[in-house]
Protein backbone atom coordinates (compact mmCIF):
# COMPACT_ATOMS: atom_id res chain seq x y z
CA UNK A 1 0.00 0.00 0.00
CA UNK A 2 2.87 2.36 1.25
CA UNK A 3 4.80 1.32 -2.20
CA UNK A 4 1.71 2.39 -4.09
CA UNK A 5 1.45 5.34 -2.88
CA UNK A 6 4.97 6.47 -2.86
CA UNK A 7 5.02 5.42 -6.61
CA UNK A 8 1.83 7.28 -7.30
CA UNK A 9 3.68 10.50 -5.41
CA UNK A 10 7.03 10.33 -7.72
CA UNK A 11 5.37 12.14 -11.02
CA UNK A 12 3.99 15.02 -8.73
CA UNK A 13 7.00 14.92 -6.67
CA UNK A 14 9.05 15.45 -10.44
CA UNK A 15 6.29 17.88 -11.26
CA UNK A 16 6.86 20.12 -7.92
CA UNK A 17 10.47 19.95 -8.51
CA UNK A 18 10.70 21.01 -12.35
CA UNK A 19 8.50 23.79 -11.05
CA UNK A 20 10.46 25.03 -8.48
CA UNK A 21 13.94 25.19 -10.63
CA UNK A 22 11.64 27.34 -13.41
CA UNK A 23 10.32 29.64 -10.45
CA UNK A 24 13.85 30.24 -9.86
CA UNK A 25 15.34 30.38 -12.81
CA UNK A 26 12.97 32.94 -13.68
CA UNK A 27 13.07 35.08 -10.32
CA UNK A 28 17.05 34.75 -11.29
CA UNK A 29 16.70 36.59 -14.49
CA UNK A 30 14.09 39.46 -13.04
CA UNK A 31 16.22 40.15 -10.57
CA UNK A 32 19.31 41.12 -12.50
CA UNK A 33 19.98 44.40 -13.26
CA UNK A 34 19.20 45.83 -16.88
CA UNK A 35 21.95 45.50 -19.24
CA UNK A 36 24.11 49.42 -19.39
CA UNK A 37 26.26 50.20 -21.87
CA UNK A 38 29.20 52.01 -21.54
CA UNK A 39 29.74 55.63 -21.14
CA UNK A 40 32.81 56.43 -23.35
CA UNK A 41 35.02 59.53 -22.28
CA UNK A 42 38.64 60.56 -24.05
CA UNK A 43 40.43 58.40 -20.95
CA UNK A 44 38.17 55.85 -21.73
CA UNK A 45 39.28 55.31 -25.48
CA UNK A 46 42.53 54.22 -27.66
CA UNK A 47 44.86 57.17 -27.11
CA UNK A 48 45.32 56.78 -30.64
CA UNK A 49 41.56 57.81 -31.50
CA UNK A 50 41.85 61.14 -29.26
CA UNK A 51 43.00 64.57 -30.21
CA UNK A 52 45.92 65.62 -27.27
CA UNK A 53 43.87 68.84 -26.20
CA UNK A 54 41.18 65.94 -24.63
CA UNK A 55 43.06 63.21 -23.57
CA UNK A 56 42.61 63.88 -20.18
CA UNK A 57 39.07 64.30 -19.45
CA UNK A 58 37.42 61.25 -17.59
CA UNK A 59 33.94 62.13 -17.11
CA UNK A 60 30.95 64.39 -18.85
CA UNK A 61 32.49 63.86 -22.77
CA UNK A 62 29.63 65.29 -25.20
CA UNK A 63 29.15 66.13 -29.03
CA UNK A 64 30.51 69.12 -29.41
CA UNK A 65 27.92 71.45 -31.11
CA UNK A 66 28.04 71.42 -35.03
CA UNK A 67 26.62 73.22 -38.24
CA UNK A 68 26.52 71.26 -40.94
CA UNK A 69 24.50 71.63 -44.37
CA UNK A 70 22.58 68.05 -45.35
CA UNK A 71 21.50 66.75 -48.92
CA UNK A 72 18.96 69.36 -49.26
CA UNK A 73 20.48 72.33 -48.70
CA UNK A 74 19.23 72.40 -45.13
CA UNK A 75 21.10 73.38 -41.85
CA UNK A 76 21.95 70.85 -39.67
CA UNK A 77 23.15 71.21 -35.84
CA UNK A 78 23.09 69.42 -32.44
CA UNK A 79 19.24 70.43 -32.25
CA UNK A 80 18.19 68.46 -35.22
CA UNK A 81 19.40 65.12 -32.77
CA UNK A 82 18.37 66.66 -29.24
CA UNK A 83 16.76 64.00 -27.35
CA UNK A 84 17.38 61.65 -29.50
CA UNK A 85 19.27 58.61 -30.21
CA UNK A 86 21.51 58.31 -33.40
CA UNK A 87 24.16 56.43 -35.16
CA UNK A 88 27.22 58.36 -37.06
CA UNK A 89 30.07 57.87 -39.34
CA UNK A 90 32.28 59.43 -41.81
CA UNK A 91 32.17 58.68 -45.43
CA UNK A 92 32.69 60.61 -49.16
CA UNK A 93 30.50 59.32 -52.32
CA UNK A 94 33.81 58.83 -54.49
CA UNK A 95 34.41 55.77 -52.19
CA UNK A 96 34.57 52.50 -53.62
CA UNK A 97 36.21 50.21 -50.73
CA UNK A 98 34.07 50.15 -47.40
CA UNK A 99 31.65 53.30 -47.70
CA UNK A 100 29.34 51.14 -50.26
CA UNK A 101 29.55 48.40 -47.56
CA UNK A 102 28.81 51.27 -44.74
CA UNK A 103 26.16 52.85 -46.68
CA UNK A 104 23.80 49.74 -47.41
CA UNK A 105 24.78 49.14 -43.72
CA UNK A 106 23.03 52.40 -42.16
CA UNK A 107 20.45 51.62 -45.12
CA UNK A 108 19.72 48.39 -43.21
CA UNK A 109 19.81 50.61 -39.45
CA UNK A 110 17.66 53.16 -41.42
CA UNK A 111 15.07 50.43 -42.38
CA UNK A 112 15.18 48.33 -38.92
CA UNK A 113 14.22 51.58 -37.37
CA UNK A 114 11.91 53.04 -39.97
CA UNK A 115 8.76 53.40 -37.84
CA UNK A 116 10.98 54.53 -35.00
CA UNK A 117 10.99 58.50 -33.92
CA UNK A 118 13.63 58.25 -31.58
CA UNK A 119 16.57 57.11 -33.42
CA UNK A 120 18.22 58.75 -36.43
CA UNK A 121 21.35 58.66 -38.33
CA UNK A 122 24.52 61.10 -39.41
CA UNK A 123 27.10 60.55 -42.14
CA UNK A 124 30.07 63.33 -42.29
CA UNK A 125 31.24 63.61 -46.01
CA UNK A 126 34.86 63.83 -45.05
CA UNK A 127 35.31 65.71 -48.54
CA UNK A 128 32.94 68.21 -48.15
CA UNK A 129 34.92 69.96 -50.80
CA UNK A 130 33.96 67.35 -53.68
CA UNK A 131 30.62 66.42 -52.08
CA UNK A 132 28.36 69.39 -52.60
CA UNK A 133 24.50 69.54 -51.69
CA UNK A 134 23.80 68.21 -55.09
CA UNK A 135 26.32 65.54 -54.95
CA UNK A 136 25.04 64.33 -51.50
CA UNK A 137 20.91 64.37 -52.90
CA UNK A 138 22.15 62.14 -55.56
CA UNK A 139 24.09 59.68 -53.52
CA UNK A 140 21.47 60.11 -50.81
CA UNK A 141 18.81 59.00 -53.84
CA UNK A 142 21.12 55.92 -55.07
CA UNK A 143 21.18 54.60 -51.19
CA UNK A 144 17.60 54.97 -50.10
CA UNK A 145 18.23 57.88 -47.74
CA UNK A 146 14.83 58.41 -45.80
CA UNK A 147 15.36 62.08 -45.31
CA UNK A 148 13.42 62.66 -42.31
CA UNK A 149 15.49 59.78 -40.67
CA UNK A 150 19.31 60.59 -42.02
CA UNK A 151 21.44 63.43 -43.30
CA UNK A 152 24.33 63.18 -45.19
CA UNK A 153 26.36 66.17 -44.51
CA UNK A 154 29.04 68.67 -45.70
CA UNK A 155 30.65 71.52 -44.38
CA UNK A 156 33.62 73.26 -43.38
CA UNK A 157 36.28 70.58 -43.59
CA UNK A 158 38.22 71.37 -40.17
CA UNK A 159 35.13 71.81 -38.83
CA UNK A 160 34.21 68.50 -39.99
CA UNK A 161 37.54 66.67 -39.02
CA UNK A 162 37.45 68.26 -35.48
CA UNK A 163 34.09 66.55 -34.81
CA UNK A 164 35.76 63.58 -35.70
CA UNK A 165 39.00 63.74 -33.55
CA UNK A 166 37.98 65.50 -30.59
CA UNK A 167 34.07 64.52 -30.14
CA UNK A 168 33.67 61.14 -32.12
CA UNK A 169 37.12 60.12 -31.59
CA UNK A 170 36.50 57.87 -35.02
CA UNK A 171 39.86 57.77 -36.71
CA UNK A 172 43.66 56.51 -35.41
CA UNK A 173 45.18 59.56 -37.67
CA UNK A 174 46.35 62.58 -36.91
CA UNK A 175 45.77 65.54 -38.79
CA UNK A 176 44.68 69.55 -38.73
CA UNK A 177 41.83 69.19 -41.52
CA UNK A 178 43.75 71.01 -43.46
CA UNK A 179 44.11 70.31 -47.55
CA UNK A 180 46.67 67.33 -46.94
CA UNK A 181 44.57 66.14 -44.36
CA UNK A 182 42.09 63.10 -44.95
CA UNK A 183 40.07 60.75 -42.89
CA UNK A 184 39.37 57.07 -43.99
CA UNK A 185 37.36 55.12 -41.66
CA UNK A 186 34.60 51.99 -40.98
CA UNK A 187 33.40 53.35 -37.31
CA UNK A 188 30.03 53.55 -36.21
CA UNK A 189 30.13 54.99 -33.51
CA UNK A 190 26.35 55.27 -31.15
CA UNK A 191 25.25 58.49 -29.47
CA UNK A 192 22.89 58.79 -26.82
CA UNK A 193 19.73 61.53 -26.05
CA UNK A 194 22.92 62.75 -23.68
CA UNK A 195 25.21 63.42 -27.05
CA UNK A 196 27.27 60.83 -25.12
CA UNK A 197 29.03 57.87 -26.86
CA UNK A 198 27.68 54.85 -25.77
CA UNK A 199 29.45 52.29 -28.55
CA UNK A 200 31.71 52.10 -31.27
CA UNK A 201 31.41 49.55 -34.21
CA UNK A 202 33.00 47.86 -37.53
CA UNK A 203 30.37 49.57 -39.78
CA UNK A 204 31.24 46.89 -42.53
CA UNK A 205 30.29 44.00 -40.17
CA UNK A 206 27.29 42.63 -40.20
CA UNK A 207 27.49 41.30 -36.95
CA UNK A 208 28.14 44.27 -35.60
CA UNK A 209 25.34 46.20 -37.30
CA UNK A 210 22.93 43.32 -34.97
CA UNK A 211 24.77 44.87 -32.32
CA UNK A 212 23.89 48.06 -33.17
CA UNK A 213 20.24 47.27 -33.33
CA UNK A 214 20.62 45.69 -29.59
CA UNK A 215 22.48 48.37 -27.91
CA UNK A 216 19.99 50.77 -29.20
CA UNK A 217 17.37 49.22 -27.65
CA UNK A 218 19.06 49.12 -24.36
CA UNK A 219 19.32 52.59 -25.03
CA UNK A 220 15.75 52.97 -25.46
CA UNK A 221 14.63 51.81 -22.06
CA UNK A 222 17.09 54.26 -20.02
Amino acid sequence: MEKSFFRKSIPTIITIGILFIIFVIIGYFLLLPPKKLPVYNPADVNPRLVDSSVKHIRSNHKIGDFTLINQNGDTITQHNYEGKIYVADFFFTRCQTICPIMATNMADLQEFFKNDTTVLFLSHSVTPVIDSISVLRDYADKKGVIDAKWNLVTGNKKHIYELARKSYFAVLDEGDGGVQDFIHTEQFILIDKKRQIRGFYDGTDKEDIIRIQKDIEILKKE
